[in-house]
């Protein structure tokens, strides 16, 4: 690697926990209230997306003449939507490769820090029950900011608070606003493969099948 790594930023959904589809399982049973034929891969364009897409894409499934708006709020207030974070056994998806890598990269002396577009409180649940809250220096929510990814402005932050400059920094990303943001923010930007949801990971500088992949890209 031609840049000098002081920190390493991880995003946490497809990232450190293999999330997507156990959301996407909720909204599937919402969606077969209203379309007993709808499949999950109709709803894998959620993944990643702005809202605004990812409801345009289950509206889609739906197929009802709702809009997306419509249906998010009855997801909400009559599916008891939130409530979905709390079923979520957030230990039987964890990467258990991820405490390897994070306990290394600290005992190695890097920056570690966790940008996810998710709310405090889960971030903070999936870091408690992984046992892996000791491992960040700095940990960011998506909800802190004005501008959700593809904009940069989390990855500007994030390195701010580690004391250290964008150029500095790796990202571990995975879905397409994930690594622009990243790429966007001047930081190098490692992938994980996932091709269930055809990311475009096409701005990142690495892509990677399994998270201790990046000791070898750190080397």
């Amino acid at each position: 690697m031609d840049r000098t790594i002081k920190a390493v930023i991880f995003d946490m959904d497809g990232v450190l926990i293999d999330s997507e589809e156990e959301y996407l399982k909720y909204e599937l049973d919402f969606v077969r209230t209203k379309n007993p034929d709808a499949t999950m891969e109709q709803l894998y364009g959620m993944v990643g997306s702005s809202k605004k897409d990812a409801w345009a894409c289950l509206a889609r499934a739906v197929n009802n003449g709702q809009t997306w708006e419509e249906l998010r709020r009855e997801f909400k207030e009559e599916f008891h939507g939130d409530a979905v974070f709390g079923k979520i056994d957030y230990t039987s998806i964890f990467r258990k490769e991820a405490g390897v890598l994070l306990k290394e990269l600290k005992d190695r002396g890097y920056g570690v820090a966790l940008a996810s577009s998710t709310q405090m409180d889960i971030i903070e649940r999936v870091l408690r029950v992984n046992k892996i809250e000791e491992y960040f220096q700095v940990v960011v929510s998506g909800t802190q900011f004005k501008r959700s990814k593809p904009d940069p402005e989390i990855y500007h932050y994030t390195a701010r608070q580690l004391g250290v400059k964008e150029e500095e920094c790796l990202v571990v990303e995975d879905s397409t606003f994930g690594v622009t943001a990243a790429s966007r923010a001047g930081m190098t930007v490692v992938a994980v493969i996932d091709d269930r949801f055809d990311f475009d990971q096409s701005l990142a500088d690495y892509r990677i099948h399994n998270l201790l992949q990046v000791l070898e890209i750190l080397k």
